[in-house]
């Protein structure tokens, strides 16, 4: 339980005088210094604290003082350490010029004792509430007895072997102290989050871990137990072809490896094949420092692959072994094998050096001669591709307890290349030095053969070599030579290593390094040389005048991140640089190339009023620029500002604009984007269209982006400034005959601004009218307003079209006039308001003619039904010579089966009857074409060549008389019932029918729509007369007239 007061003197009197009581009077003499902390701690029973001043100050400045009594007695006793009570409540009183929990650090002691089998305490345990807020140090004593060691496990994070030098950056650094059999005392730090899961402690030693203030401890840090200290088992699992060797690299006794349940030792060496578990154990308690171990592959290249990468993933074997992962490479004969370093690429070391990382790796050839070692390289350097001949081997040597971060190089079939192996080099930008050394450097380089260096410098940069130290081989034929050849260059030169090298060159090289037959008892050749590069030194140098451009403005930035490009304005270096209007600069450009600069220009336009405003405009013109200027103007903004009660009024200096729309994008060298004062986009544009003007009620922005402005010739636009607008932005537009108009709202697709408004005045020419199509509307939920779109023509009130965003109207309107098209927006809650429309003009005269050609084609086709029908009535006129009438009862005037009329219609009297009277012709039915049709097909069946006289009966209905056929089965009609001239079930389409002759073709099929004509009843019985109905003409008879 820990319980803490501040009591600040200068801030609290009363305190203070409690604090002075304590200290003795000692705060009178630093009453506006001192600062004093009081708390009560209770430290466990097995534990040991001890409070230290970690100040060299005097103890009336700063001390720690344990109180004695409650907790106003005054009786104190003051020291610079205290060391505390176990397991007793002790108060506190902290009195130091800086704050305590700076001033003092804290040491908490405690032991773990182990016998052969057992740990006391077994688990290194903390107090976490103890001094959470000071710098605390955790000690733990460890002692095991001889041939006994102590395994410290950590369960949580792991631990990371770090060198004295490195902090752990999360505030927790463990340290080990170890005494070994001989008495050398070796102390190694360690971090969390590594791979360390143990740590075997021998006879003495000692395990700390410091806290620093405010960090959380967790009660249990480690478990400590016992072990036999002449073994230690580990279980490994190899990874398929994969071939595992441990061996014993040092003079260690009693310590051997062993495998299998015999178990089989060896104490120099085990090598693993199977990928399966297997057990290894070492008879030693710390295998790590006697054995290492090597992982090997083999990549087996063909003439056009190879079988895998050089790359090794994070391994669980042995990770606290000093670790060589090998890589055998073998291609056909005359082939090489090629290796790809991942960007920036490798360094060459000597062997006497090592990689900061702990990470070295070995490029190795085999050749007739023996093994030979390319070189020894480290990650981030420039070398990029190594390319060596035949057979080879790359390795990666990592220590023991380092986490294992490879590389993953790209292993292919290289070229074909009659030298040792080919070296490509990316020399950086900037000044730079790099040591490139020979193979087998510093023993011999192999006897009568050759190596290349490719190198590329970059540009605006110079290369020197210099040979920093060598040594020449006693030749027995040929000679030791340097050439140098540049880059896809034929003629070398020629140089001995004693030889200047090359000095201040530009361009990409290659240094090939040629070796004789040599004395082999002898010392060999060998060389180490240095390629440094600088920039060229020859700055490009402009000098800027904008004192004559009044409101011009340029701007030069970086597009990339080029550390090399240096820009200086009047000798100072900048990032950017800007030129205001009205000043004179002199820039300088060092290693800019043009694709890696960006030049901008701006130039602000306006006037105070209108009165001041120029009446023919201006005109957007880009102004020349020097051509002393290290890259392309591709981007020039006019900031347009309008007077006040003023409008911003854009016209195109030759035809008209037209917006970059979907199906009419501007595809042109330059491109015009259109913008309002506050960054809202209005739209691009560009020439060539039906836009004849643009008026904006705000200051606006024109931007001009092209490869290069300074080669367009002529303005871009003509600017004028007029009486101010009710409406953001008008319009006006000047369709064309052939080519729809599109016109879109500012900012399409995204959508208008919140209550912004704009319209279009459509001007058409007296005989052309236009056909308005809405064809994309998209519209928000208003949470104020509404959004309308209005139509109306110029110069009438009424409106044709409006629309508001939560009803619907016609998206097709045609207007024949010129109008005016205006959009309004509301406040959108969700969505937004964009309209995308489309003008087509067309001719109205041509719908005119159009109009009346089918008015007379109406006319003329009525007449000639007319005619028709007065032709045919004349025609059925005189045929007529009787009144008569007809009717025809329902069933069929014959039995199936009883072929009757052999004869054809033409030739039988079926036909003809015995008189009809001329009223009697149905003439109103002929108009339709219906019933003359079903008459026609009506009379292509069997014909009828008996007509028999009905009398009319009182009620209209025609009196029915009885025939013998009248009385065969199924074919009696009913007695004295109304009898519809056309069955309206059946109307004129045959049903199904009981008999082989249709409903149709019997006496009793009537027409419904006769049955209230005045014709229908006949008029009086008596002779019948004949009459013939097929199309052929025939001699009337006498009129006969029945009683």
């Amino acid at each position: 339980m820990v319980r803490t007061r501040p009591l600040r003197v200068t801030v609290d009197m009363r305190l203070t005088k409690k604090c002075a009581r304590a200290l003795l009077g000692i705060v009178t003499l630093l009453l506006n210094l001192s600062e004093c902390l009081r708390m009560t701690v209770h430290p466990d029973k097995d534990a040991t604290v001890t409070v230290s001043s970690s100040l060299l100050l005097p103890l009336e400045q700063c001390s720690v003082c344990k109180v004695n009594g409650a907790e106003n007695d005054t009786q104190t006793t003051c020291h610079s350490s205290l060391a505390l009570v176990p397991d007793e409540d002790v108060t506190l009183l902290f009195n130091c010029t800086e704050p305590p929990q700076s001033a003092f650090v804290i040491q908490i002691h405690r032991k773990i004792e182990c016998t052969n089998d057992t740990c006391s305490p077994a688990t290194g345990v903390a107090q976490p509430s103890l001094f959470s807020e000071f710098i605390r140090t955790l000690i733990w004593d460890l002692s095991v007895p001889e041939k006994t060691v102590m395994s410290l496990d950590f369960p949580g994070d792991r631990l990371k072997e770090m060198t004295e030098s490195e902090l752990c950056q999360d505030g927790y650094q463990y340290t080990v102290t170890r005494t070994n059999t001989e008495g050398e005392v070796k102390t190694q730090t360690y971090c969390k989050n590594g791979l360390v899961a143990h740590i075997h402690i021998p006879s003495q030693a000692t395990v700390s871990l410091q806290v620093q203030k405010g960090r959380e401890v967790d009660p249990s840090i480690f478990t400590a137990k016992p072990i036999k200290k002449q073994s230690r088992m580990i279980s490994v699992t190899p990874e398929p072809d994969t071939i595992v060797t441990i061996s014993r690299n040092t003079k260690a006794k009693e310590c051997s490896v062993c495998v299998g349940e015999g178990p089989t030792c060896n104490p120099k060496e085990l090598v693993l094949r199977a990928a399966r578990n297997t057990s290894v154990k070492f008879t030693c308690p710390q295998p790590q420092d006697v054995f290492s171990v090597e992982i090997n592959r083999e990549i087996d290249c063909t003439e056009i692959t190879c079988t895998g990468n050089i790359v090794q993933a994070e391994s669980s074997l042995f990770p606290d072994f000093n670790r060589t992962f090998t890589w055998d490479l073998k291609v056909p004969p005359g082939l090489s094998f090629q290796l790809d370093f991942p960007s920036p690429g490798m360094r060459q070391i000597p062997p006497s050096e090592t990689c900061p990382d702990e990470h070295t790796y070995t490029i190795i050839t085999y050749q007739r001669t023996g093994l030979a070692t390319i070189g020894i390289f480290c990650p981030d350097g420039s070398v990029t591709r190594v390319q060596v001949l035949y057979k080879g081997r790359v390795s990666l040597q990592v220590p023991g307890d380092r986490k294992l971060e490879p590389l993953d190089f790209k292993v292919t079939v290289g070229p074909e290349i009659k030298m040792l192996a080919v070296v490509k080099v990316n020399l950086p930008r900037g000044v730079s030095d790099t040591d490139f050394l020979s193979a087998n450097y510093p023993r011999g380089f192999p006897d009568d053969d050759l190596m290349r260096w490719d190198f590329t410098v970059p540009g605006m940069h110079n290369y020197t070599v210099s040979f920093l130290n060598h040594t020449e081989s006693l030749c027995r034929k040929k000679e030791v030579m340097v050439m140098y050849h540049k880059a896809r260059g034929k003629v070398g030169i020629q140089k001995t290593l004693a030889d200047p090298q090359p000095t201040h060159r530009q361009g990409s090289f290659t240094m090939t390094l040629f070796n004789c037959e040599t004395d082999r008892t002898k010392q060999g050749l060998s060389l180490k040389f240095r390629v440094s590069v600088m920039r060229s030194g020859h700055p490009v140098l402009c000098t800027v005048n904008l004192l004559e451009d009044e409101g011009l403005v340029l701007h030069f930035e970086k597009r990339g991140s080029d550390p090399y490009c240096e820009m200086r304005k009047d000798s100072v270096l900048q990032e950017k640089i800007t030129v205001p209007s009205g000043t004179k600069a002199r820039l300088s450009f060092l290693d800019c190339p043009s694709e890696d600069l960006r030049l901008t220009a701006v130039k602000t336009i306006g006037c105070q009023n209108l009165d001041s405003c120029s009446v023919t405009g201006t005109l957007l013109v880009v102004p020349k620029m020097p051509t002393c200027l290290p890259t392309l103007l591709q981007s020039f903004t006019w900031h347009l500002i309008i007077p006040v009660y003023g409008t911003v009024d854009l016209l195109s200096p030759s035809g008209n604009l037209r917006q970059s729309l979907p199906g009419q994008e501007c595809n042109g060298s330059v491109s015009l984007h259109v913008a309002e004062g506050d960054g809202s986009s209005i739209g691009y544009f560009c020439s060539d269209g039906t836009i004849r003007k643009v008026q904006v009620h705000s200051n606006v922005s024109v931007t001009a982006t092209a490869k290069d402005l300074s080669l367009i010739q002529g303005p871009f636009l003509n600017v004028s400034f007029s009486e101010e607008i009710s409406d953001s932005i008008i319009y006006t537009v000047q369709p064309k005959m052939g080519s729809p108009a599109l016109l879109a709202t500012p900012n399409w697709p995204r959508g208008m601004k919140p209550y912004s408004t704009v319209s279009w005045i459509i001007n058409l020419p007296g005989h052309l009218q236009a056909d308005l199509l809405l064809t994309n509307i998209s519209q928000p939920k208003c949470g104020k307003g509404h959004t309308f779109i209005k139509v109306q023509t110029l110069g009438s009130p009424e409106e044709i079209l409006s629309r508001r965003e939560d009803k619907k109207a016609e998206d097709k309107l045609m207007v024949p006039e010129s109008f005016y098209l205006n959009m309004s927006n509301c406040m959108p809650e969700n969505g937004h308001f964009s309209v995308l429309s489309k003008v087509t003009l067309q001719n109205t005269s041509k719908l005119l003619l159009s109009g009346i050609l089918g008015a007379v084609g109406a006319v003329l086709l009525l007449m000639l039904i007319v005619l028709t029908v007065f032709l045919v009535l004349r025609k059925k006129k005189k045929m007529m010579v009787n009144e008569a009438s007809i009717y025809i009862g329902k069933g069929n005037i014959f039995i199936p089966g009883d072929h009757v009329f052999p004869k054809t219609r033409s030739d039988s009297e079926s036909h003809v009857y015995a008189s009809i009277e001329d009223t009697m012709v149905y003439s109103h039915l002929l108009r339709e074409p219906s019933y003359v049709g079903a008459i026609q097909d009506h009379f292509q069946g069997q014909p009828v060549d008996t007509y028999r006289t009905f009398m009319a009966l009182q009620d209209r209905v025609p009196e029915i008389t009885e025939t013998a056929a009248d009385h065969e089965p199924e074919l009696v009609p009913e007695m004295y019932e109304y009898r519809p001239f056309l069955d309206p079930s059946e109307t004129f389409i045959p049903s199904r029918p009981r008999t082989p002759v249709d409903r149709q073709d019997s006496m009793g099929f009537m027409d419904r729509r006769m049955v209230d004509n005045e014709l229908y009843t006949f008029k009086s019985t008596g002779d019948i007369n004949t009459i013939r109905l097929s199309g052929a003409d025939q001699i009337l008879d006498p009129e006969i007239h029945l009683a």
